[in-house]
């Protein structure tokens, strides 16, 4: 596993899945001589995107989870073969690997709950769905919970009923923002979805930003490049243009849930080119 200390808080990414989907939908309107320049894809076209919380231990050795991974037992034949599941999640036994089960997460950070973030929160327990994390609070955007119950006709595929309803209870919605303590906010964005979210840290004057689906690999680092599953594009040009600007000038490290290669990067002036980076191991 993978870790980082970043002031005074601890961040890990755990074993969450892997799914390798299209690259023409992964960069939009981006032609593939572009963005094949920056990121490999396979013969059918399908680039890996891991699906790898992060979890955070704080100061006061609170355990935060940013995401959930893909779980285990969710997903139907064919599903695995249109999504690339290339593998299921280890969650749990990453977190037995740390000394900790999913019973001492006290906090998840869900910044949109589409499948491929939200499938880890509930898993299969003698035939019953059941909530994974029992004991933590998950936090979400109060547009995002509403659409995830209420899906319209082009969310309803990645927006599952087999996510939300063994969890209910455990939710807890913002509207703007929230305040998680210790350094870390979470940010109302849409574009993505109507309810996604970002995530900013900060420990002293170190500034980390984890932009989630905005930007969700290090070849998404412009702009104009957003994907083609984006509801409201115009909305994630402005809110990553508005983060960018603030994370360029704060000299911010950008955390990864989806890349196949970094764990995190800073990035020049400009956002052009790459200063340093923590792989992937």
């Amino acid at each position: 596993m993978d870790t980082i200390q970043f002031g005074e808080l601890t961040l890990t990414w755990l074993d969450g899945g892997i799914t390798n989907l299209d690259g023409g939908a992964m960069f939009g309107v981006v032609p593939k001589p572009l963005w094949s320049k920056k990121y490999p894809h396979n013969d059918n076209n399908q680039i890996e995107l891991p699906t790898d919380p992060i979890l955070i231990k704080t100061p006061s050795n609170r355990y935060i989870l940013i995401e959930s991974g893909i779980g285990n037992g969710k997903f139907t034949e064919k599903q695995k073969r249109n999504y690339g599941v290339e593998k299921e999640s280890d969650v749990e036994e990453s977190l037995n690997k740390l000394g900790i089960t999913a019973d001492d997460i006290d906090i998840i950070l869900m910044t949109h709950m589409h499948f491929d973030h939200a499938c880890g929160l509930t898993a299969y327990q003698g035939g019953k769905l059941v909530s994974v994390f029992k004991n933590a609070r998950i936090l979400t955007s109060s547009i995002e919970w509403n659409e995830m119950r209420n899906p319209n006709i082009r969310s309803k595929n990645t927006y599952w009923k087999e996510n939300w309803e063994p969890i209910q209870n455990q939710v807890e919605t913002f509207d703007l923002e929230v305040d998680v303590g210790e350094g870390i906010t979470m940010h109302h964005t849409g574009g993505h979805s109507d309810g996604h979210s970002i995530i900013v840290m900060k420990q002293g004057d170190q500034v980390l930003l984890h932009m989630a689906d905005l930007m969700p690999t290090h070849a998404h680092t412009n702009v104009l490049w957003v994907l083609a599953f984006d509801d409201y594009p115009m909305d994630s040009i402005g809110q990553k243009q508005k983060w960018m600007e603030y994370g360029l000038a704060h000299k911010a490290l950008f955390t990864f849930y989806h890349d196949a290669f970094y764990r995190a990067i800073t990035l020049s002036e400009d956002g052009r080119t790459i200063l340093s980076s923590i792989p992937r191991t």
